[in-house]
């Protein structure tokens, strides 16, 4: 899967919390939500603090649910429980999470 088909799908999947998802669609996806969140930032970085508070809050919402989903998609596919999500709520969880993502397929 390339990268604007991988964008397109989690998207198009924003709240569906069922099924599976590749290791390229997550990685793609989570790249494409780190390039949104520089540009946002590098463009309302000049600008006052009200754009650059709902230029983030806008930003957070197009991007959280979409990202929950393939995140729970791609534990899912890896072979695991998407209630490990909630480790990351922890320090040294969210590096056991990033060893799960990490995982292939079963």
């Amino acid at each position: 899967m390339g990268f604007i088909e991988a964008i397109k799908t989690c998207y198009s999947k924003s709240f569906t919390f069922s099924g599976r998802a590749s290791r390229s669609e997550f990685w793609w996806f989570y790249l494409a939500t780190i390039i949104i969140s520089y540009v946002v930032s590098a463009i309302c970085g000049t600008g006052s603090t009200t754009a650059i508070f709902i230029s983030c809050a806008i930003t957070f919402v197009l991007t959280f649910f979409p990202s929950l989903a393939v995140s729970v998609r791609r534990l899912r596919d890896a072979g695991f429980s998407p209630w490990w999500l909630l480790i990351a709520l922890t320090g040294i969880g969210a590096i056991v999470l990033f060893i799960m993502w990490l995982q292939k397929s079963k």
